[in-house]
């Protein structure tokens, strides 16, 4: 693949700003695919050719996925996006060809190209395409220090290009598809090698290669993450309910509402919004025609489903008091929030800001998110519990248990013992 051209640049001063009076350089527009808009795969022959182009390719392959989040139910792809040196873009249709393994056989040892792929790599592998290599731009950019790293202000902060974004939160189930939808998605990929290449190349000169190398690894090798405990804890504005009985209403409303979104195929948030949740729990309505009043249960599409949410809220009324959901807003096997931390255990909550302190001071030092250091999970564990006693060997084996990385656990884990040890010594004097 030809690298862009890059836009001319106004001569630094020595801060490596554009001189004064001098304007800073302009990204340069993205707006056509370098060899055209490419036609939509939509049949099994369109789509065997376009593997087989694929698998011919030279080099890495960029990959992307658009969803329909906000739309409908789960996190499916709507549209796969892909380019490669020698094939160029393929845009694939997955409602029409929803099995990819044959293109995971002919790119089984080709580095995949995502920005973010934690996102995108789960419903790549619902239609069966799993890379085995991983560049991820987005995370990239965190360890190398870049302030954006979304794809649009990588591209041009790094390239010197802008793309644009207006249709990263359209229904891409939408079909047909728009040809401005296609064109903006093709528009994805066609740089997102280059990118690649000139991060892989700032990671090398920084020192950071084999940091990205274990973060890619770790990517493609998490897995989907586990069920969450009570998910219906998560509905926005919980807070505001302050029964145990409203709280049993909020559950069943919100069971409810994922088995209709789940059958209808739409968003839960389309069905009826969190908001409405919270108030049928602070209204506690006793009839249809009490709940159908509820700010939120008034409009058609809600009001079509009045007797299942009437029947949820009876199943909740139902329930035994001492069945009853209690108020509590751990939903994990981990500490408790920090914020409760100074009442529940001062001791840990001293342990916690020293070694967040260290933690901040090694990011600055290294030029990257101190989540990207060392995953706040892990802090938090270590800090609540630490290894008794007190140890590098000890220490550098906890954050491994919690899931750091070599070259995270190679960094921090002195530190944070000097850190641990030196509040111990302050407590005994």
């Amino acid at each position: 693949m030809t690298g862009p051209q890059q836009p001319p640049a106004q001569p630094p001063d020595e801060s490596g700003l554009p001189a004064e009076g001098q304007p800073a350089p302009t990204a340069v527009p993205l707006l056509e695919p370098r060899d055209g808009l490419p036609p939509l795969v939509e049949t099994a022959a369109a789509l065997d050719e376009a593997i087989r182009a694929l698998g011919a390719g030279q080099g890495p392959v960029a990959v992307d996925a658009e969803r329909a989040s906000g739309f409908r139910y789960g996190h499916r792809a709507f549209l796969v996006q892909l380019r490669r040196q020698g094939a160029g873009t393929v845009l694939i249709d997955p409602v029409t060809c929803p099995d990819l393994s044959a293109l995971d056989v002919a790119l089984a040892g080709t580095e995949a190209v995502l920005h973010a792929a934690s996102q995108d790599l789960p419903c790549l592998a619902d239609l069966g395409y799993r890379p085995k290599a991983l560049f991820d731009t987005e995370l990239a950019g965190r360890l190398l220090g870049y302030p954006r790293v979304g794809l649009g202000p990588l591209v041009e902060t790094v390239l010197g290009l802008s793309l644009e974004k207006g249709h990263a939160a359209a229904d891409w189930s939408t079909r047909p598809l728009p040809e401005d939808w296609l064109r903006y998605a093709a528009l994805d990929v066609e740089v997102l090698v280059d990118l690649r290449d000139a991060l892989a190349a700032e990671l090398v000169e920084q020192g950071k290669d084999e940091w990205a190398r274990q973060e890619f690894s770790a990517v493609l090798n998490a897995g989907p993450p586990p069920p969450r405990p009570d998910p219906w804890r998560r509905t926005s504005g919980i807070h505001r309910v302050r029964t145990r009985r409203g709280l049993a209403i909020v559950r069943e409303l919100w069971l409810e509402r994922d088995r209709i979104a789940k059958r209808r195929d739409l968003s839960p948030g389309r069905v009826l919004p969190d908001s409405a949740i919270v108030e049928a729990a602070r209204a506690a309505p006793t009839t249809v025609a009490e709940l159908t009043a509820v700010s939120g249960f008034r409009g058609r599409g809600a009001k079509r489903h009045a007797g299942e949410w009437f029947a949820a809220i009876h199943r909740a009324n139902q329930e035994a008091d001492q069945e009853l959901p209690r108020p509590s807003g751990q939903v994990s096997d981990g500490p408790p929030p920090a914020h409760r931390w100074h009442e529940r255990d001062p001791e840990a909550a001293k342990r916690l800001a020293a070694v967040r302190t260290v933690v901040a001071a090694l990011a600055d030092e290294h030029s990257l998110p101190a989540e990207n250091l060392v995953q706040p999970d892990a802090v938090r564990r270590l800090s609540w519990q630490p290894p008794e006693p007190v140890s590098a060997e000890r220490v550098a084996a906890d954050l491994s248990g919690y899931g750091a990385r070599p070259w995270q656990v190679g960094l921090v884990s002195v530190p944070i013992t000097g850190a641990l040890l030196r509040l111990a010594e302050k407590d005994d004097e």
